[in-house]
């Protein structure tokens, strides 16, 4: 063998070993990349399941947030059927008619007006027939009111306010041992009529129970029954209409709904000014009381002076204390027109 084949030789055995770690090295990078393709695969379907989880949390949440939403519609339908607010207690005109009282009542709350006013001493209170009368008194202000001989007195004529309600709300809710009886007949007398009552929601068989006691509403005509048991009322009130004998052999069908209790929330008045009548003040005590009140009523009737009919006069002289009744104005159907 010559020299020059050596090297030949020895190139041809390197050139095989490079190959053969070529192909070793290409071996290793197959199993990498299956391998790496599995670990995709693996990540792949985990991927998958994480977004098929998030979306059924997401479908969750969205169901969650309908029953919440629905829950709290429902607390506010509840909410609401226990609060009962008059945003705009309707404007009524109220007049002074001639009667008086003592107070006692002062704090009840009614619809319809029914105002205590404190009269001031030496004050006397008119009411005319014409609202304009009223208002042409008021212009005037100052009034020269000739009593007898060279004595006469100067009075003033003031405008008449009274603070009504404008906005009332209250928070009610259904009284478990008391129901509200309406309808009753008109014809039967108070005692027999709570009677009758009674002896008829206290048996077991109409559903009623023992009755603590039952009080007539004079201002509405009803009754309010009261049981000595929670559960009775209820039952009582799912039928509208019961039909008691208040007359032997004769029934009558009665109304049978819940009793609310309230408690006023919020209450808010304004002025309102009284169109028909007419504050007189600075009235010294010169005369007697019925005598000094004839002069003036006499005096403001006569048309020369300003005046014109009167409905209602009330004198409250000096050292005294009266109470004035205001109600609602309801002119003649003449008036009205």
């Amino acid at each position: 063998m010559c020299d020059e084949d050596f090297p030949l030789m020895t190139d041809t055995q390197g050139s095989q070993n490079t190959l053969d770690g070529i192909l070793h090295a290409i071996s290793k990078c197959k199993v990498q990349h299956n391998q790496l393709l599995k670990e995709q695969q693996d990540l792949s379907r985990a991927r998958d399941d994480q977004e098929d989880l998030a979306n059924q949390f997401r479908q969750r949440v969205v169901k969650l947030r309908i029953s919440l939403e629905e829950d709290d519609n429902n607390q506010a339908r509840d909410v609401d059927s226990e609060r009962v607010s008059t945003a705009a207690v309707p404007e009524k005109k109220v007049v002074f008619t001639g009667e008086t009282g003592d107070g006692a009542n002062t704090l009840n709350f009614n619809v319809k007006p029914h105002i205590v006013y404190p009269m001031e001493e030496g004050t006397a209170l008119i009411t005319f027939e014409d609202e304009e009368v009223a208002q042409k008194i008021l212009s005037l202000r100052e009034h020269k009111v000739d009593l007898c001989g060279d004595c006469a007195i100067t009075l003033e004529a003031k405008l008449v306010q009274l603070l009504v309600p404008c906005q009332v709300e209250m928070d009610t809710e259904v009284c478990s041992r008391r129901i509200l009886v309406s309808n009753l007949p008109k014809k039967a007398g108070e005692d027999r009529l709570l009677d009758k009552l009674e002896i008829h929601f206290a048996k077991s068989k109409n559903g009623g129970g023992e009755v603590e006691e039952s009080d007539m509403l004079h201002d509405s005509g009803n009754v309010v029954i009261t049981f000595t048991e929670n559960n009775i009322a209820k039952g009582l009130t799912g039928k509208l209409y019961h039909d008691v004998e208040f007359e032997k052999g004769r029934k009558h069908s009665v109304k049978v709904t819940p009793f609310l209790n309230g408690e006023i929330t919020s209450f808010q008045t304004r002025l309102s000014a009284c169109g028909r009548t007419v504050l007189l003040t600075g009235i010294p005590a010169v005369m007697e009381q019925e005598n000094l009140q004839d002069l003036l009523e006499i005096h403001f009737q006569k048309t020369s002076n300003g005046g014109g009919e009167v409905d209602a006069f009330l004198y409250n002289p000096l050292g005294q204390h009266t109470l004035a009744l205001f109600e609602e104005d309801c002119p003649t159907e003449d008036q009205s027109q």
